[in-house]
């Protein structure tokens, strides 16, 4: 819907400068290009960039109660606002507007912090209470909206992207060197840390309050469910009651007083979405794919499958090389931190040609998280079967020369990634190597051992600890405890991909699958309903079964591929080695020289394939030049293109 941001002065007789507001608002314009707004009162100002999505003619923000004593800025979505709207009206509560931005405001008046409980959907907010002296601010259950922000010397500014809070004067752009570790191995930050020294991320389901005295309070209000210890219900009756909610989620996902489409990958997920929103809707809806110019990549012919089955209005683009290298700087500018996925390059440009004819789009994200569709849940939950039993028998010395081995690399590189991600590469009795490091860490602790200086890696932080507070909070079967890490930390990441990158065309991107209490129920499936063999969301694909035709629904996950592999077989590998064995890569002291050249001489060879390590490399040398050094994201095209500058 929109952008916020603001500052907040401790000492209150220090008045926030409209000037450096308004530079702060500026930097998030892409994110709500329709309008802007302010409130600018002694020692807090706030500001919003709107995407007019609803109540086009009254919903401009900062929104007032009826006294003026309560202000709010707000991003987001809350589709059960019409409902709640009704309940305090006849309350007393007096309306101004249509949008749903007032009914947030008015349930806080009811219900102070306990306000968040009554809310469904996606957003977050921040309210100024003139009579408390204090802000509030809070962000969704499952983190679909982003919330960042700086506190030090009395001076609090947050914003829903991080450049907008390194406009304010006071706040510099530092690099976080104690978030290397994590970062290399995971490629994004799962708790409270960014890679900017001292602003932080409002997790999921997490209020904050600030006064003019003490520091900042935050609180935990919701959290990911736990399976019931229980007797199950039938498989039947997870099946339609799962399928309810869908409907009932797509169906309120819906509300728009703009045009409305889907992003359509031609997978289960998102093709769920577009079947039920034509099914809803009672006609055609618009339809959005991307793919790649080298068609082993490309989804596309399972989309356009998709999109006729459903009588869609079908639009597609495709990347190429060129494209992908030469937007990646100003992408990396406009997530603000390095990108984990080359498929974010893919969603921005599916989200620009969206922009042609929407503003609002449905996605299939969420859906694999909560109801096992990963292939990875299937194999742990096989691997740590076998692995009890090799374990048992398999003396301890001989189990790490096998590991030993196979880390060598002597065995051919398609190989040596094969068995990787089985047991005998992994130390099953550490969650780390046999879950973390078998499926998420480009670079292991191991590997970060070799690759940085001892300077840097004294301080670079410990990778794993951050992922594994969520794996040691987790409880029940393995699979639940798998869900439950990977909707706190890895969705948490895919959320603001989607987020920032669809935001960066103008785009409201909306995820069904995560609608609360569709997730609460997920979660309470028990595994051997999601998981058959090697494929999972098994409830989804029977739920659906009268949507979509069968090969659509029962064909292998692809993922979303990039041809990053194929464009590093050309000329684009040695422009990145010069690029990051460069002097001004290696002036930072922060990577051994040696190791980066055995890196790219082992990939040249075939010997190892480190791919995503390169990928890895490549994205944070461009942030720092885009977001700490600051460099013109358009003067960073040609580094982005592998060539040095």
């Amino acid at each position: 819907m929109c952008g916020i941001c603001g500052v907040f002065f401790q000492d209150r007789t220090r008045a926030v400068s409209r000037e450096s507001l308004t530079a702060m608002n500026r930097q998030i314009v892409h994110r709500g290009p329709d309008d802007d707004g302010f409130l600018v009162q002694g020692n807090v100002g706030l500001a919003m960039r709107r995407l007019s999505i609803i109540d086009l003619a009254s919903g401009h923000q900062p929104i007032a109660n009826e006294d003026e004593t309560l202000w709010i800025v707000y991003n987001g979505e809350i589709y059960n606002h019409r409902d709640l709207r009704q309940g305090l009206a006849a309350r007393g509560h007096r309306y101004r507007t249509h949008s749903d931005t007032e009914t947030i405001l008015h349930l806080y008046e009811e219900h102070g912090r306990e306000c968040v409980q009554h809310l469904r959907g996606m957003f977050a907010f921040a309210i100024w209470d003139s009579r408390a002296r204090q802000l509030f601010i809070a962000r969704d259950r499952l983190g679909i909206k982003p919330l960042y922000y700086y506190f030090q010397d009395g001076v609090f500014a947050f914003g829903s992207e991080i450049k907008a809070i390194l406009a304010h004067p006071n706040i510099r752009s530092e690099f976080n060197r104690g978030a290397l570790a994590e970062y290399l191995a995971f490629g994004y930050l799962s708790g409270e840390q960014t890679m900017y020294r001292g602003i932080r991320k409002l997790m999921p389901g997490h209020w904050l309050e600030i006064g003019e005295q003490g520091g900042v309070s935050i609180a935990q209000y919701w959290d990911v469910p736990v399976a019931a210890e229980k007797e199950s219900l039938p498989r039947r009756a997870y099946i339609t009651g799962y399928r309810d909610l869908l409907e009932h989620s797509v169906s309120s996902h819906l509300m728009s007083d703009v045009p409305l489409g889907v992003f359509l990958s031609g997978g289960l997920d998102s093709s769920a979405v577009a079947a039920l929103a034509t099914k809803i809707r009672g006609g055609p809806v618009e339809t959005f794919a991307v793919g790649y110019e080298e068609d082993t990549f490309s989804e596309l012919p399972f989309a356009r499958a998709v999109a006729g089955h459903i009588g869609s209005q079908h639009r597609e683009v495709k990347v190429s090389r060129q494209d992908f290298m030469g937007a990646l700087p100003r992408l990396i500018w406009h997530e603000d931190e390095p990108i984990c996925w080359p498929s974010s390059v893919a969603l921005y440009f599916v989200s620009r040609l969206a922009s042609e004819r929407v503003k609002v789009v449905l996605t299939g994200e969420g859906s694999d998280e909560t109801l096992a569709g990963y292939t990875r849940y299937a194999w742990m939950l096989r691997t740590a079967t076998a692995d009890r039993v090799y374990r048992a028998i398999t003396p301890s010395a001989v189990r790490g020369m096998i590991r030993d081995g196979i880390a060598r690399g002597t065995l051919p590189a398609s190989l040596t990634r094969k068995l990787e991600h089985t047991f005998l590469a992994r130390d099953g009795a550490s969650w780390s190597s046999a879950y973390f490091d078998n499926f998420y860490t480009a670079f292991s602790a191991s590997h970060q051992a070799a690759l940085l200086t001892p300077e840097m890696l004294a301080a670079a932080g410990d990778a794993y600890a951050s992922s594994e507070s969520y794996w040691n909070h987790s409880s029940g079967p393995l699979l639940q405890r798998m869900l439950y890490t990977d909707i706190k930390t890895y969705l948490v990441e895919l959320l603001m991909k989607q987020d920032q990158m669809s935001m960066a065309a103008s785009v409201e991107s909306r995820v069904p699958f995560l609608d609360h209490k569709l997730v609460e129920f997920a979660l309470q499936i028990p595994g051997r309903y999601s998981v058959s063999g090697l494929a999972g969301k098994m409830i989804l694909k029977s739920a659906v079964e009268d949507l979509l035709p069968r090969a659509i629904i029962h064909r292998k996950k692809m993922g979303f591929p990039t041809p990053w592999v194929q464009w590093l077989k050309g000329s684009l590998l040695d422009e990145l080695e010069s690029l990051l064995t460069g002097a001004r890569a290696l002036d930072r002291g922060l990577f051994r020289p040696e190791t980066l050249r055995r890196l790219f001489a082992e990939h040249r060879a075939a010997h190892r394939d480190h791919s995503d390590r390169i990928w890895r490399l490549l994205n944070f040398e461009l942030w720092m030049r885009a977001c700490i050094e600051q460099e013109q994201t358009s003067d960073l095209a040609a580094a982005g293109r592998g060539v040095e500058v």
